[in-house]
């Protein structure tokens, strides 16, 4: 698997494997499966309700091999509110069975809770529990209040992306800003507006690839990191076959020219916190 460097120099796959909204075996299953094809980033959250599967699932692997494999979890607005993200983290870790996490994440920018949530995880990675902080649903403005007001950048802004949602403007600030994008939804959750549009069809077609792995592959070039979900051995195996072929400039600007800011999830500026 190809690795990007974060901000503070540590490494993190090109390509995750999303767990949402997997459970039960399905969800144990799935994660040998993505294993076995060579899957090493396994991303979940609190509010995903599935930590204790992906433990469940991690504890199958020796620790060398646990070592090879990046797991990421995010806190809840629920917690948020809570006001102990030391607790919160600790229950987390419990259930994923690990003493520290590659990744924690700040699920949502949720207005008077999260700069005080990033401060309390800051501590938390400063003590070595986190090994990574990050953040999810941030604009531009998110992040520019956050980082104003504390004092470390997040590694990664997991956001909803897909080229007909290209978020360039957030895509143009993180990278200013040494923060590495990922992109939830990837394919739009297998919309059709998406996953007909001609002008990925004739893309696919002229590769001999999918739909799914030419947005894949456009994200791998943006130097994004596309969080893929699939519990179908076919279709894992199908969608970590990106590493093999190039988009031209041409074609990687086609699928930009698609954008419209089309949302299949929530917008952070208008959705209601308390019920996410």
């Amino acid at each position: 698997m190809v690795t990007y460097t974060l901000n503070n120099g540590n490494v993190i796959p090109a390509m995750g494997f999303g767990t949402f909204p997997m459970k039960k075996m399905e969800l144990i299953k799935a994660v040998w499966d993505g294993v076995n094809v060579g899957y090493n980033y396994f991303d979940t959250a609190c509010a995903y309700r599935n930590e204790i599967e992906l433990g469940m699932a991690l504890r199958r692997y020796s620790k060398s091999k646990r070592s090879q494999l990046f797991v990421s979890t995010k806190i809840s607005n629920r917690q948020q509110e809570d006001k102990n993200v030391r607790a919160s983290l600790k229950r987390s870790l419990l259930k994923l069975g690990l003493k520290s996490i590659d990744m924690y994440m700040l699920h949502w920018p949720y207005t008077g809770y999260y700069l005080d949530t990033w401060k309390e995880m800051e501590e938390l990675y400063e003590e070595g529990l986190i090994k990574n902080i990050g953040v999810c649903n941030f604009h531009v403005h998110h992040l520019e209040e956050l980082m104003t007001k504390c004092h470390v950048v997040p590694a990664v802004n997991q956001i909803e992306l897909h080229p007909l949602l290209t978020q360039k403007p957030i895509r143009e600030f993180c990278d200013a800003h040494k923060i590495i994008v990922e992109a939830y939804s990837p394919t739009a959750r297998m919309d059709k507006k998406l996953v007909e549009h001609p002008v990925l069809v004739d893309i696919a077609e002229k590769h001999n690839k999918t739909v799914v792995q030419i947005i894949l592959r456009w994200n791998i070039q943006n130097k994004v990191i596309p969080i893929i979900k699939s519990s179908s051995l076919q279709r894992m195996s199908s969608n970590i076959d990106v590493f093999d072929f190039m988009l031209s400039n041409d074609e990687m600007e086609q699928i930009e020219s698609i954008n419209e800011n089309y949302r299949v999830r929530y917008d952070p500026d208008n959705c209601d916190f308390t019920k996410l």
